[in-house]
């Protein structure tokens, strides 16, 4: 019998498989208090305390890895960091890298293992395409260093749970790379919606929108990537065989094979943040997605997306509490960011948080402009924000207990969207249905 096959050529058994099921070997447990595994004995690795500099190896050094490569080299005499390692599958890119960390030859890896072998690194930023976060991270921790991963987390159901586990059992710190978690006014809406001040949670809205005519994602194709200049087997990695492609290079998230487009892309900078500021710690119930690439902006530009470039989508929590979503690459107008409780709207601007209640509570509940102290949206201060919890033995803002739950929902919103049906959290299975 013919397998009914999605526009990848993958098969939807196949999907299935990847998307929405259990790894294999994962030991069930139950969801209390953020802990779904149990955990054992620390992995090696040097333990360090407050005073410690702690030596940062990066893999993955392309428009997002060079980046953050910038932005630790500023940081490092004021935060005692050192960078030590670069790896690249592309050696332009890691001769860039290590002039910009002024590194020795034999600081430099074409091979994430050979990097990871290294043990004076306590840290690893990944920043590779999607589908290769799972994988490095996992050998990473497994190698007793402590991960920063570029969201999302990673690209499918089982790696999040096997990433989970991993994380647990070897008592690495995970710091998902969504630097919004870092922005005070989320833990301060957390505080304020625990008090309930909004009355009964009821749902969030937000959006990520973009207008791009020539196609988000269609970044310039460098004529200095060839064969012979780049790992494209490594680069592959598990993700279907097929003939080099600088275009596949470069625009990896319009493709299905390596990403998921406004889902995994931009979405995860809104569900991470609205998961702090609603309090929500649990898994959703059930999730969809709707969406198409209707104005097909690639014409002209290049190979055409697999993605959507208007998409929404509705998560349900077992309270019944709801996010809506909106995304686009076509249009960029934005909804505001708001959180709605039966007894008050929480709202965001002007540094503050505005609490404006119902007309039915209006004698009960009065308005606010609410301050709060702490840094902002900032990718600087994420960085930090893992350097302190790994010197001081804490959670950082967008660690593994909160990844785990956001990539569920990327999960299942992608399931939904790409099979045309509400995809639905079983709890005891741990398995997207």
């Amino acid at each position: 019998m013919k397998q009914e096959r999605d526009e990848k050529g993958m098969s939807r058994r196949e999907f299935i498989k990847k998307a929405g099921t259990t790894a294999a070997g994962v030991v069930a447990g139950s969801v209390l208090g953020g802990r779904l595994f149990a955990q054992g004995a620390p992995a090696p690795g040097s333990v360090l305390g407050a005073n410690d500099r702690i030596n940062i190896g990066f893999i993955g050094v392309g428009g997002m890895g060079s980046g953050h490569v910038n932005m630790v080299k500023g940081l490092s005499e004021e935060q005692n960091v050192r960078i030590v390692a670069v790896c690249d599958v592309w050696e332009k890119r890691r001769r860039q890298n290590q002039a910009r960390a002024e590194l020795k030859d034999n600081q430099v890896y074409s091979d994430y293992r050979k990097l990871l072998e290294n043990k004076d690194i306590d840290l690893v930023v990944i920043a590779t395409p999607d589908h290769w976060h799972a994988p490095i991270a996992i050998a990473a921790m497994e190698a007793g260093k402590h991960v920063y991963v570029e969201k999302p987390m990673c690209r499918y159901m089982d790696e999040a749970l096997k990433m989970y586990e991993t994380a647990k059992r070897t008592k690495r710190l995970v710091q998902v790379g969504s630097q919004g978690c870092t922005d005070a006014k989320w833990h301060k809406a957390g505080e304020l919606v625990r008090a309930g001040k909004i009355g009964t949670l009821l749902s969030a809205q937000g959006s990520y929108r973009r207008n791009n005519p020539n196609g988000e994602w269609n970044y310039p194709i460098d004529p200095d990537l060839t064969e012979q200049t780049c790992d494209w087997k490594m680069w592959l990695g598990n993700a279907p065989k097929r003939p080099f492609s600088p275009e596949r290079f470069f625009r990896w998230r319009k493709f299905w094979d390596y990403g998921t487009g406004i889902i995994g892309d931009l979405w995860p900078h809104r569900l991470h943040p609205l998961m702090i500021a609603m309090s929500i710690t649990d898994f959703p119930y059930r999730v969809a997605c709707v969406g198409k690439d209707i104005c097909h902006t690639d014409q002209g530009h290049g190979e055409p997306r697999d993605v959507a470039d208007e998409t929404q989508m509705l998560a349900e929590f077992p309270s019944g509490a709801i996010i809506y979503l909106a995304g686009s690459t076509v249009n960029e107008l934005g909804l505001e960011d708001l959180i709605r409780g039966n007894k008050a709207t929480m709202f965001f601007g002007g540094g503050k948080i505005q609490i404006r209640p119902e007309r039915p509570y209006s004698d009960e509940i009065e308005p606010e402009d609410i301050t709060y102290e702490g840094p902002g949206e900032d990718q600087r201060e994420h960085h930090k924000n893992l350097w302190y919890c790994i010197r001081n033995n804490k959670e950082p803002n967008c660690n593994i207990d909160l990844g785990l739950r956001v990539q569920t929902i990327v999960c299942m919103a992608e399931i939904s969207y790409r099979q045309n049906k509400m995809a639905v959290w079983d709890p005891v299975k741990k398995r997207i249905v």
